[in-house]
């Protein structure tokens, strides 16, 4: 099965994820694990990414229908603000913003947790492209990230 999923969910920006595959495992998983939260990403998914817009349309219009129904109605989820190119890449300077602006939950993160983050992107050096290494100098979302309840 595990050859299956990898196969009809590649890594890849452009390829959108079939949503009931991915509400079937997304569901399951909470299941077998007992959440109560689901961080996934807004319908922008941060950068157009198609993969990360299939994760929020599947546990939007999938996994949260089948949570209201179930013993696992409890289970919330909070979608990640996706911001316009301008606010994305002015790092530490979006904070003020960010707290100006209504939103359910705001995580501003410690130096220290800015660090651990960028030395996490940097154990993936197959993701590392160039872009990338501009995104751990400039990206708002290591510094601060704001969302809402679905």
């Amino acid at each position: 099965i595990a050859l299956l999923i990898f196969r009809d969910l590649p890594d890849d920006p452009a390829v959108e994820w079939d949503p009931q595959l991915l509400a079937t495992l997304v569901l399951k998983h909470i299941e077998a694990k007992n959440i109560n939260l689901v961080v996934t990403f807004d319908a922008g998914g941060v950068s157009g990414h198609a993969n990360h817009i299939s994760l929020y349309t599947a546990v939007r219009y999938n996994v949260c229908r089948l949570l209201w129904v179930s013993p696992w109605a409890g289970c919330r989820v909070l979608v990640l603000e996706s911001v316009n190119l301008c606010r994305k890449y002015i790092s530490f300077l979006d904070v003020l913003i960010s707290c100006l602006l209504p939103r359910d939950v705001l995580f501003i993160l410690t130096e220290e947790e800015t660090e651990q983050a960028k030395r996490a992107m940097r154990c993936h050096r197959s993701q590392l492209l160039w872009f990338r290494q501009l995104y751990l100098l400039f990206s708002r979302y290591l510094v601060v990230n704001s969302l809402r309840l679905l």
